[in-house]
């Protein structure tokens, strides 16, 4: 029996919501929904009643609750008495893209905060040029954005990627039938910032069409981006992932285009020799594969191991 889904399940009791306990253990409702129902299929037994007030708890569930929190408990004494890492102090700077301050940032400060916690965590949001640029001139310890560096005193590890998408406002005049890439060029086009892996794969796709000139709207904050897509200014060169919710509710949709946009990579870099960053390089590992297989092939790729 998988013991986080038994964790699921006693936050879903204490809550009493299966949004509030996504929020909480950073993760989806659908995720959140397919655990339990897991749960449910291994133990034979209905766990919970959903009705128009919310999720109660089954006679079923009460006795599982009890035992699961037992087991909880027992767990939490066992990681204690074998913790090496708890007791380890200092600080660690963190520089994220936007991608991964919007997909997966807030479950690995989970899991830094759960294995340091007496180690003071700097986290910088940025480009990922500027992010690189920090981290050469030794003003981050660990960066996480689209680029392979290779330098002497930096290692960078792929982690995945993210497909890409032409997607617009469902509502919008852009909803239609494009006849090829230089049609969709002569509409406004809205990406990542200038010089940005996805900027560049946008022009070099619209060249290798014949298109010299697209008109390019660049954006550095994905917040900003989805806005403007929701409200119908312009198709959006972007990752579905980031607008999972919104696809979801068909506010958005993607445009079946043939000539797709390159993944959108997702690489570690670390600068060697400083403590503790191997050891986070290997949670942001733990993490992507987690979330990778919440989200589904569709939206993240793990990248292949050597």
């Amino acid at each position: 029996m998988n013991l986080k889904f038994l964790e699921t399940f006693v936050w879903v009791a204490k809550l009493k919501s299966f949004r509030l306990t996504a929020e909480k253990l950073f993760t989806t409702q659908a995720s959140i929904s397919s655990r339990i129902a897991v749960l449910e299929s291994e133990l034979g037994v209905k766990l919970f009643l959903r009705d128009s007030r919310g999720v109660s708890l089954t006679p079923d569930g009460l006795k599982v609750l009890d035992y699961a929190e037992q087991m909880m408990v027992t767990m939490q004494g066992l990681k204690q008495s074998l913790e090496t890492t708890s007791s380890k102090v200092g600080r660690i700077r963190i520089g994220a893209m936007d991608t991964v301050i919007h997909t997966w940032l807030s479950p690995l400060v989970a899991e830094l905060m759960d294995h340091f916690p007496l180690v003071e965590i700097e986290l910088v949001a940025d480009t990922a040029l500027n992010l690189s640029d920090q981290l050469q001139k030794g003003f981050l310890d660990l960066i996480l954005q689209t680029d392979l560096l290779r330098l002497e005193t930096v290692r960078s590890l792929e982690l995945a990627s993210h497909p890409m998408a032409w997607i617009v406002a469902s509502h919008s005049l852009y909803n239609r039938d494009y006849a090829s890439l230089a049609e969709l060029a002569q509409e406004r086009i809205i990406t990542y910032s200038k010089n940005s892996h996805p900027h560049q794969d946008v022009l070099s796709l619209m060249q290798a069409n014949g298109v010299a000139a697209p008109r390019m709207n660049c954006v550095n904050s994905v917040s900003a981006i989805t806005r403007l897509l929701r409200d119908g200014f312009g198709i959006g060169a972007l990752p579905p992932v980031l607008v999972s919710e919104e696809l979801a509710r068909g506010e958005l949709v993607m445009l079946p285009m043939a000539q797709k946009l390159p993944n959108l990579q997702v690489v570690v870099s670390w600068r060697v020799g400083v403590e503790l960053v191997e050891e986070i390089v290997g949670l942001c590992q733990k993490v992507v594969a987690r979330y990778a297989e919440e989200v589904g092939e569709e939206h993240m790729l793990l990248a292949k191991s050597d």
